[in-house]
């Protein structure tokens, strides 16, 4: 079974579509450079009932900036 998933990158507000391994377990924590800017985003994914779960933030914290 395959999975896709999406999110809106925090950096450019592109819309980045994943694909989502689910031999990697269903709770995955990993960060992925955005392809459009290339900026790192942290990724959480929970796969449950034939469902993707996916929430991002960027992986810096810019509050400082």
């Amino acid at each position: 079974m395959e999975f896709e998933a999406s999110y809106i990158c925090d950096s450019c507000g592109e819309e980045i579509v994943v694909p989502i391994d689910p031999t990697a377990g269903s709770h995955q924590h990993y960060v992925e450079d955005c392809p459009v800017c290339c900026n790192p985003n942290e990724l959480v994914v929970q796969i449950g009932d034939d469902q993707v779960y996916l929430d991002s933030r960027a992986e810096q914290d810019r509050s400082g900036d």
